[in-house]
């Protein structure tokens, strides 16, 4: 199983890589020092929750798209794929369980 401060590595990578950002970048418009915030990305450290609020509110993601583990590999998806798998995991349990439903009859329907 993925450590939690991989999973958060993994995921701090992924949101820079989707906002076009390097981590000086990120570090100037976030007021984080650099070596605390490369601990971060390389899995050595794990940031506190107001860190943790302020890359979410940077990124526009939930605090929860930080630190859980996305369970995909970003290299082989397309990027609407991306986009889908962001929206899911945004939506509330409700609009979850619809899409999961709506999933299993499209694979039915395949067969």
């Amino acid at each position: 199983m993925i450590e939690n401060k991989e999973v958060m590595a993994k995921n701090i990578k992924f949101y820079m890589d989707k906002k076009g950002v390097n981590a000086t970048e990120l570090c100037n418009a976030l007021g984080f020092k650099g070596n605390t915030f490369s601990d971060w990305v390389n899995a050595k450290t794990y940031p506190r929750i107001d860190k943790i609020e302020k890359m979410a509110n940077y990124f526009n993601v939930s605090k929860s798209a930080l630190v859980e583990d996305m369970r995909y590999d970003v290299d082989y998806i397309s990027p609407d794929e991306k986009i889908l798998i962001e929206c899911f995991r945004k939506s509330d349990s409700d609009t979850q369980s619809v899409v999961k439903r709506l999933i299993g009859y499209a694979e039915r329907l395949k067969k």
